[in-house]
């Protein structure tokens, strides 16, 4: 039986910003639903989708201008590299943003689909380049997965990367309802929360969620490449978390911060402009001044509350309202079965592990494993664990 979908899904209010269920009044059925599909790029992005549709039955074929990718594609089940045959139902084109025109225009020239996505994570410039190509945009709709890792290519793929994760769908006025649903239908198959969006205002809200925080993990993270040792050896939980993401491949981000300039360089000017603030706050806390030293401690305060603030702002667990969990710190050896021995032992209380957190000893093979569960589920968690031998942090 054929899904059903909104015949049009449009973002309304400032940001143009829509969620599936706001447009369910226009729902229709799709009587011609994705069963083929071409992938046009097998990196992470490309081949995880492939992973993904072919996990529920549909017929997959991969493209890649490097044939061994392709090849390593379907090695791991993602589909066939055989040459495509015919017309399938939605061609993904999951190139590097500064290709992904041309490589809709050649699709869309060829008749290889019915309908066409992309999955860049820029939306905006590459709708415009392929309307000056002269392609018929009514077939093509933008989307972007907000997923990822720090590792590319198609040995990183899986199939539930995107299980959970917002789906951005861009479409535009003269987008084919028939081609949004399409679009719509690979989020669910995908397992993605779609979200609708206007292509420049998703390039905007990306710079600020996605872009920048690269480009700010990568610049702290350059602090360390000329650090003392035994600075670095100090490392604990906050540097590893603030830095993570600047393990990324700086090769694809060149492209990908070239295909955004201006919104990115729109949010870093903020920051700088706080920084800077921030610097002379902290010249101020150095004077001999009184006057001075309560002014910096005012900007430092100002800046930290403006970040509780943003942070609040930040969405909780599967999307919803961030809510406040409680710490349960227990130290463990770094030994086989040491993790599933304190989640089998959390379940035995009843309790949900909402996240976790390790922190490594320095030199040693121990660390500190931080269980975050609701404030109700504390008590009874320590009690638990206490029970069964654990060593608990205390608070």
């Amino acid at each position: 039986m054929p899904p059903v979908l909104p015949q049009r899904a449009t973002g309304h209010g400032p940001t143009g910003l829509a969620t599936l269920s706001q447009a369910r009044s226009h729902a229709i059925t799709l009587e011609r639903p994705v069963r083929t599909a071409v992938v046009i790029g097998t990196g992470l992005i490309g081949t995880s989708a492939a992973l993904a549709l072919t996990a529920r039955g549909i017929t997959v074929h991969l493209v890649d201008h490097d044939p061994a990718q392709a090849r390593t594609a379907a090695a791991l089940g993602a589909g066939t590299d055989e040459p495509l045959e015919g017309t399938v139902d939605l061609a993904i084109v999951a190139v590097p943003p500064a290709h992904v025109a041309a490589a809709l225009a050649d699709a869309i020239g060829r008749g290889l689909a019915r309908a066409y996505v992309d999955v860049a994570s820029v939306k905006g410039g590459p709708r415009r380049e392929l309307a000056a190509l002269g392609a018929d945009v009514s077939a093509y709709i933008g989307t972007h997965p907000m997923a990822g890792k720090e590792r590319s290519g198609p040995l990183a793929a899986t199939a539930d990367l995107f299980e959970g994760r917002p789906w951005v769908l861009t479409p535009a006025r003269d987008t084919d309802h028939e081609v949004l649903n399409l679009a719509l239908e690979l989020v669910a198959l995908c397992r993605a929360v779609p979200v609708v969006m206007d292509a420049d205002a998703h390039d905007r809200a990306v710079a600020l969620v996605s872009h920048t925080p690269q480009l700010v993990s990568s610049m702290v993270a350059a602090r360390l490449e000329e650090a003392d040792e035994t600075a670095v050896r100090l490392c604990g939980q906050g540097i590893r978390d603030v830095t993570r993401i600047a393990a990324s491949d700086p090769g694809m981000w060149v492209e990908i911060l070239s295909a955004n300039p201006g919104p990115v360089a729109d949010v870093l000017a903020g920051i700088a402009a706080d920084l800077e603030e921030t610097v002379e706050a902290l010249r101020g806390l150095q004077s001999g001044d009184e006057a001075k030293r309560r002014g910096g401690a005012a900007g430092i305060e100002d800046v930290l509350r403006r970040g509780n603030a943003g942070r609040v702002r930040v969405p909780g667990k599967h999307g919803a309202a961030p809510m406040a969990y409680e710490t349960v710190g227990v130290f463990i050896s770094d030994s086989p079965g040491e993790l599933a021995r304190i989640f089998a032992d959390a379940g035995r209380a009843g309790v949900n592990i909402e996240d976790v957190r390790i922190e490594h000893a320095t030199g040693q093979q121990a660390g500190l494993v931080q269980l975050m569960v609701e404030p109700r589920a504390v008590a009874a968690l320590e009690a638990e664990l206490r029970e069964r031998g654990w060593a608990l942090r205390q608070q």
